[in-house]
């Protein structure tokens, strides 16, 4: 009985010494800042960082504390941003917006979304679908709209 005793004290220490919080790396803490084009729904996922073609605004946020006019702002090659918001954010995590919308003749393929905050420069990628076909073929086949439905 002695050497179970002596087993269940060490096994107690050995436990008791894993509930040591870690100790931080050394070295900077990461930098808050994050930007992104449009965010998921609980309905719609996968809107994250693509462009939503022949949907309400496309809108770029950004986590930018103390972000304001002037201090802070979007740019990308193939987008124009209007409509600026600074402030907090219901339902997602940011503290300014803005409407994105495509540049007219941009190709399909991957983009860099760029938010200056305080001065520096923070990136994301974003991808723009090619478009979908605008005009029905000839000769296709029609549904019906509905009307005849009882």
């Amino acid at each position: 009985m002695r050497k179970s005793a002596i087993f269940a004290v060490a096994a107690a220490i050995g436990l008791a010494g894993t509930a040591v919080p870690a100790v931080a790396a050394d070295g900077p803490a990461p930098d808050p800042v994050t930007v992104q084009l449009n965010q998921d729904t609980a309905v719609l996922h996968g809107q994250v960082n693509a462009y939503q073609r022949g949907s309400d605004p496309n809108v770029a946020f950004a986590y930018c504390p103390g972000a304001k006019t002037g201090t802070a702002a979007f740019s990308s090659p193939a987008l124009q941003f209007s409509q600026y918001f600074y402030g907090e954010m219901v339902g997602v995590k940011a503290t300014m917006s803005a409407h994105a919308n495509l540049v007219p003749g941009t190709k399909p393929g991957s983009y860099p979304l760029t938010v200056t905050c305080a001065g520096k420069q923070y990136n994301a990628t974003f991808t723009v679908p090619a478009a979908q076909v605008s005009r029905v073929p000839q000769g296709a086949a029609k549904a019906g709209d509905g009307s005849l439905a009882s």
